[in-house]
């Protein structure tokens, strides 16, 4: 049948060309050049999959690609011969003037195709709906339900190309409202040229819940068009915060936002705690104050009740100003004294805290806390339990918020057996059964990747068995009650959990349907011609500027060769066709290393350069960043600092098929090196990387020249073979894919 659908698609664009080639043959002159345009776009369009072959290929969507061929070719073309026949549009300028529409529709949805906005699958419905709004526009008939029915980049396209359409404003306001439902975190920079209409209260509303940091600072300019927005609105929440916004130190009381509408905290109570400036301010207070709100907001949250708090998610909830002030006030301060062999000294910080407060401030650090900050906190946090410690009432006085985050922390830094310790054993088996239990359950996967980070980081094979053994029970349970989602994730876990064990001979490649997790070929890396690709992100602060010559050194002259342009260098081998493409990490408080990693992907898409080969050299709250501009389909990922759930998925969205190597905390550009030189070493020669023999390889380097911290630090670097999470996902989304 897919043969018959090719051999006819061929024969109707083939009678057609014919067909629309005798119309062209009578467009005069000065029309022909509007035609030749179009006929250029479509060949742009048909060259993006690689191959001007007048055939869209779209891959594993042979029929989409067909019928997008069609569009493309057969149903522009015919709608190239309706305007030149159209009677009502009896002028040579207004046939120009629709000839231009489907030129700009084509060349802007390829734009948008390339900076993956929008789907090549959907230029049938894109050339069906301009068919549709020439007609409707030539007899000026309303066409705004076009606009409606789009997703917002769509709908943004058909606003440009439409630009000049009679009532453009009430388009702009339909795309407007689509723009806040995709990207709400820039409502409030975007909103001004809409102030007068009466939507944007709501929409106000909706930001108000994402972001008040933007929200109280507009807030503070009550002349300004945005401020009067602000404070004519009468949500109670958006009143409390315009009324807040007044008062210094305003955004300290937000996280309480929900109990002072609700009258159970009044501002003037928070006052002495925030006080007017740093000066004055109570930290130890005010962050006693969060753990103890946060305990109760969770506890609203928890059944019976189900009631989510106002300020309790979103950034700069309660959960964001915990995060912040942990790692403020208590971490950063335990990080900075690492060196410190006073134990008073380096933890003076949290020494007023109580058991639940170290342990929130422990979760809130996942991705900041060094190894031996967990240690000792954690160690202070069973002092601060009693004499006779007990996890399990831990757990419950915080209601077991963030309790797998917490048992994956503890696994990936040895100490999860002695948690378990501190509680009777009928009472430990109960909690790795609650860890491991309805993980099918949320809306994400995140338990989930918890769990199998986890199970990666535990040496104890008895505690391996008893999860193995609990998760086996749960596919089966899942399976009995026809519970697909929880068939999967339980299914997914049994089997890369098994797949550790050598005995068991599982191929996840096999079992799964998954690239290899253990070896990454030259043939994968290589582009067209047999280049391999990589691009290094570099950030403008004072490490990124500290580890930037010391890159540049790693590179031998009698194997690179380096040079230099304005906001980046080029280091390409001597011998066999690698490139490496680095931007200069260059003043970030003027976003001139942003702009540079936005000049060099340009550049290197200009000039067809895709990387295979993504480095990461920044700090963690720099790596949504290089996430954001990562290219698609990257081979080898080196994050060189944490890879948690959503860092994670990100990648594996962008890249689903990727190598992800990352590290449990902080990485240092001393592993880094190592790591970055075997891979290059291995792509010059063209060898097959194999994550197991370069890991032992480079374990018994560390392991005769490391220094003691270093060697602690190699340990939480974790190769692709062994990121369970980064393979859970890959598979989890792999399967998803075949289910129909």
């Amino acid at each position: 049948m897919r043969f018959l659908a090719i051999i006819l698609l061929l024969q109707m664009s083939f009678l057609n060309l014919r067909a629309n080639d005798t119309v062209k043959a009578k467009i005069p002159l000065a029309r022909q050049l509007f035609h030749d345009r179009i006929d250029d776009e479509q060949r742009q369009i048909d060259k993006m999959d690689g191959k001007s072959d007048g055939i869209v290929k779209l891959a594993g969507e042979e029929e989409v690609g067909l019928q997008a061929s069609d569009a493309l070719y057969r149903q522009v073309d015919l709608l190239q011969t309706a305007i030149e026949k159209e009677e009502a549009l009896p002028s040579s300028n207004e046939k120009i003037r629709y000839l231009r529409y489907v030129e700009e529709m084509l060349q802007r949805f390829r734009i948008l195709c390339r900076a993956r906005d929008i789907s090549m699958s959907r230029l049938p419905s894109i050339i069906s709906d301009l068919e549709g709004m020439i007609h409707a526009n030539i007899r000026q008939e309303n066409i705004s339900h076009f606009v409606y029915a789009v997703p917002y980049h769509v709908a943004k396209m058909y606003c440009e190309v439409f630009s000049d359409y009679n009532d453009i404003q009430s388009l702009l306001n339909i795309t407007y409202v689509k723009y806040c439902g995709l990207f709400p975190d820039k409502i409030i920079n975007t909103i001004e040229p809409f102030t007068t209409f009466p939507f944007t209260d709501s929409l106000i509303v909706e930001y108000g819940k994402r972001n008040p940091v933007l929200l109280y600072s507009y807030a503070q300019s009550l002349n300004s068009p945005i401020g009067r927005l602000i404070h004519r609105n009468r949500d109670p929440m958006i009143s409390r915060i315009a009324d807040i916004s007044q008062m210094p130190n305003g955004l300290f009381y937000y996280p309480f936002l929900d109990d002072l509408i609700s009258g159970r905290k009044e501002i003037g109570q928070l006052h002495k705690l925030v006080g007017d400036g740093e000066s004055d301010h109570d930290t130890i207070g005010y962050f006693k104050l969060l753990v103890q709100t946060n305990i109760e907001y969770y506890r609203r949250m928890a059944p019976p009740l189900l009631d989510t708090p106002l300020a309790m998610l979103g950034p700069n909830g309660i959960r964001e100003m915990l995060r912040s002030k942990s790692l403020q006030h208590f971490i950063n301060p335990i990080n900075e004294l690492h060196s410190e062999p006073d134990l008073r000294l380096r933890l003076a910080s949290i020494e007023k805290l109580s058991a639940t407060e170290i342990y929130y401030l422990i979760v809130m650090g996942e991705n900041d806390i060094y190894t031996s900050s967990f240690k000792h906190s954690f160690n202070k946090m069973l002092q601060k339990m009693g004499t006779t410690p007990r996890g399990d009432s831990l757990l419950q006085q915080v209601h077991f918020d963030y309790f797998r985050k917490f048992i994956k922390m503890a696994a990936g830094y040895n100490r999860l057996d002695t948690f378990l310790k501190t509680m009777p054993k009928e009472k430990s088996e109960v909690l790795m059964k609650a860890f491991v239990a309805n993980l099918d359950k949320g809306g994400n996967l995140e338990d989930a990747v918890d769990v199998a980070d986890a199970y990666g980081s535990i040496t104890d094979l008895k505690l391996q068995q008893n999860i193995l053994k609990q998760v086996a029970q749960f596919r089966d349970n899942s399976i009995a009650d026809n519970n697909r989602r929880g068939e999967i994730i339980y299914g997914l876990l049994n089997t890369i959990f098994l797949s550790l064990d050598s005995t068991k001979g599982i191929d996840l490649n096999v079992k799964l349907g998954i690239p290899s997790v253990t070896t990454v070929s030259a043939n994968e890396l290589q582009d067209d011609s047999g280049r391999i690709v990589q691009q290094v992100f570099f950030y403008g602060d004072e490490d990124g500027n500290k580890i930037f010559p010391v890159f540049l050194n790693s590179f031998s002259p009698k194997e690179w060769f380096i040079q230099h342009k304005p906001e980046w260098v080029e280091i390409k081998s001597l011998k066999g066709k690698v490139l490496i493409f680095a931007n200069k990490p260059l003043d970030y408080d003027s976003n001139l290393d942003d702009s540079a990693q936005i000049h060099l992907g340009e550049y290197l898409e200009e000039n067809d350069l895709y990387p295979s080969v993504v480095v990461h050299r920044g700090h963690s709250y720099w790596l949504p960043g290089t996430i954001s501009r990562m290219p698609v389909n990257a081979v080898i990922v080196l994050l060189g600092s944490c890879g948690g759930y959503k860092n994670l998925h990100e990648i594996l969205d962008i890249s689903p098929d990727a190598h992800i190597i990352s590290t449990k905390e902080i990485g240092t550009g001393e592993i880094n090196r190592p790591i970055i030189n075997y891979l290059n070493q291995s792509f010059l020669t063209g060898k097959t990387i194999d994550w197991r023999v370069m890991w032992s390889n480079l374990n018994q380097s560390f392991s005769k020249e490391a220094s003691k911290e270093l060697k602690e630090s190699w340990q939480h670097y974790i190769p692709p073979y062994k990121n369970l999470g980064a393979i859970f996902i890959k598979s989890y989304n792999k399967l998803m894919e075949s289910i129909p």
